[in-house]
């Protein structure tokens, strides 16, 4: 089976997340910018409220059997400290049941590779 994760980072950590996913023999990652906000409503910075913060989300699709180590993977390296911080991003994971490469027009689900 296929697993799509979706992970959300800090800007700041996204160079060492992709990097440690390289490293591990991940390199297919879909990168983008987003905005919000989570939990703690945004930062208030003096009188000024941001209630939008910059994070990137990062789309992997992997083997359901490479599932825990990417998404271990992602949260040692996108964690802020040895502890953590509010902020450090939310992971997603959804089950995908086909996938299609535009290229060769082959299609890939749960089952195994089929042509198309």
């Amino acid at each position: 089976m296929l697993t799509m994760i979706r992970a959300i980072v800090r800007p700041e950590k996204v160079d060492n997340v992709l990097a440690a996913l390289m490293d591990a023999g991940f390199p297919a990652v879909t990168k983008y910018a987003v905005a919000g906000r989570g939990k703690q409503r945004g930062i208030k910075i003096g009188e000024v409220t941001y209630d939008e913060i910059p994070k990137v989300m990062l789309t992997i699709v992997v083997d359901d059997k490479d599932k825990e180590f990417v998404i271990k993977t992602v949260m040692q390296t996108a964690r802020s400290g040895e502890k953590g911080a509010f902020g450090d991003g939310k992971i997603f994971v959804t089950p995908v049941e086909e996938m299609y490469t535009v290229s060769s027009g082959i299609k890939e689900t749960a089952s195994g590779t089929v042509e198309a």
